[in-house]
């Protein structure tokens, strides 16, 4: 149900905001299989209607507001409905990220941005499988990456040791917490929790970067180029350096120290 608007600024959940549990039918934009679909947090301490018309009217059919009551003091999730990768690049309004900060917007780790990875854009659950280790593998370069290390999305040693199984589809991951690092319980997604919520473009260009770079990057590997050394971080990184597809990433890489 839409929540209705409110007259003055003051009203806190005006209509252009939907319930925690809305989910509305999917609307795809760009080329697949693979498919994106972005969960940023936002902070708004003040001007919270302005700040809200502002997203709804910049985002338009490409995505929509949810309520989170895990924002404080108050704020706003922006949900878009999925992207491939290049779509977003190209399409998405990334000045609204600017025009919310200068509306007094604002992100820390506290709030998340995190992004849905379409199981079908997996050659295999062997694919799958790859990707997942090459994360486990790598916690604290994901993590440089990510900007934070978050309860929300802790690298949990019980959801490694079952990476096999959960890569197999999301009726294997019971028993698990869906506030892990990698979220297997979406039928048709697999979301990567670990980004810290920014409203700088480069970062969070480089987090859908990164998801489809790392999915990209493990899609051919085979048993040689693992015992070679394929996981290794800095082989990643080097990877990542010659695709210009993914310069938001390699832009933030160079940032954080954390491209080799």
């Amino acid at each position: 149900m839409i929540l209705h608007e409110g007259d003055c600024d003051s009203c806190d959940r005006p209509h252009h905001v939907w319930n925690y549990s809305y989910k509305p039918d999917p609307r795809f934009h760009g080329e697949g299989p693979l498919y994106l679909g972005m969960e940023l947090e936002v902070i708004v301490p003040h001007g919270y209607y302005r700040c809200v018309r502002l997203a709804y009217d910049e985002l338009a059919t490409l995505g929509y507001l949810k309520h989170d009551s895990s924002i404080q003091p108050s704020g706003f999730e922006i949900v878009t409905h999925p992207m491939s990768y290049r779509y977003a690049i190209e399409k998405f309004p990334w000045r609204l990220l600017d025009h919310l900060d200068e509306l007094g917007c604002a992100t820390d780790t506290s709030v998340g941005l995190h992004v849905h990875a379409s199981r079908d854009g997996f050659d295999s659950p062997a694919h799958v499988y790859r990707w997942m280790k090459l994360l486990y593998r790598n916690e604290s370069a994901v993590s440089t990456i990510a900007r934070r290390q978050s309860h929300f999305a802790p690298f949990d040693r019980l959801a490694r040791a079952r990476v096999k199984d959960t890569a197999k589809g999301h009726q294997h991951a019971l028993g698990l917490d869906r506030y892990q690092a990698i979220n297997p319980y979406p039928r048709k997604t697999l979301e990567l929790r670990v980004f810290a919520s920014s409203l700088r473009v480069q970062q969070v260009q480089a987090a859908l970067a990164f998801t489809a770079a790392s999915i990209d990057y493990t899609r051919a590997l085979d048993v040689a180029a693992v015992r070679a050394g394929a996981w290794e971080w800095s082989r990643f990184a080097a990877w990542v350096r010659t695709r210009p597809d993914y310069q938001p990433l390699w832009a933030e890489m160079e940032e954080l120290a954390c491209a080799c």
